[in-house]
Formats: structure tokens, sequence, C-alpha cells
């Protein structure tokens, strides 16, 4: 790899973390606007019902979430990241693990450390969640605070 894209992708490595994270918002979110598209629709629904106790009917709070990721996917692709977005974000994320809580024959197989494809779905968002903690990190470094 040439010296130039080495120093480019060093320069902008946060960038590139912030969009990458923002496109798997984008697409996921955007999914959502579409009943019966995303493969994650129904369990969102039912955990956002549990999660609000049935306060928010299904057809809306699906919508809210949708209107969530959509924002904060766009917000990241375009660089947009403050530690509101980033804390918003993290937010989310620790939320798509109560489906372990509240949906354990959903999340795993017969033994607790073998995941259904559920399972795995959730877990891989412990990745997401340690990229938006450098990116919160990184945007508390370069944050002025008066």
């Amino acid at each position: 790899m040439s010296q130039f894209l080495e120093k480019y992708i060093y320069n902008h490595r946060y960038l590139f973390l912030s969009a990458s994270i923002g496109i798997a918002y984008l697409w996921f979110g955007f999914l959502k606007f579409f009943p019966g598209i995303s493969p994650a629709e129904n369990l969102a629904r039912e955990t956002i019902n549990l999660l609000t106790c049935g306060l928010i009917p299904a057809s809306i709070s699906i919508i809210l979430l949708a209107i969530w990721e959509t924002l904060i996917g766009v917000l990241l692709i375009l660089g947009r990241m403050n530690r509101v977005i980033l804390s918003f974000a993290m937010l989310h994320m620790l939320c798509t693990f109560t489906p372990f809580i509240f949906f354990p024959s959903l999340s795993f197989n017969n033994d607790f450390f073998i995941l259904t494809m559920v399972g795995q779905y959730i877990i891989k968002n412990i990745i997401i969640i340690c990229a938006l903690v450098v990116l919160y990190v990184e945007k508390k470094k370069t944050t002025v605070l008066v």
C-alpha cells in the first residue's frame, strides 16, 4: 500500500468507521419503513412491546425505530457524529441485547452457549458497540469543553 494511501486512511480512520456503522444503520432502518421486508421486524416489534409495556402500538413502534436507525445512519455517514448521536446509537445497541432476556428460546438453542441465527445477529453488535465507544472517546478528546 502506498504511503499516500496509508496516510489518507489513517487521517480519515474515524470517518471510515463512522460511515461503515452508518451504512449498516441506514440499511437496517430503511427496511423497517416497509412492512414485512426487514428480517428483524417481528423481533423488534415484540421487544419494543415488552420494553414499553405495550404503551406504543406495534405499527408505530416499528416506524419510530426505523426513523431512529435511519437518522443515526445518515448522521454517521455524513460524519456528523457528536456525543449525543453516539450515545443514542449506543443506547440502541444495548437495547438490541434484550431479546437474550425476553426471548431466550429465540436466541439460544438447547444449550446456553449455542446461539441461534437470531442470537448471532444480536451478538455481532458487540463489534458495533466497541466501535461506537472508540468514536465516542475520540469525539470526547476532540471536543473542547468551555
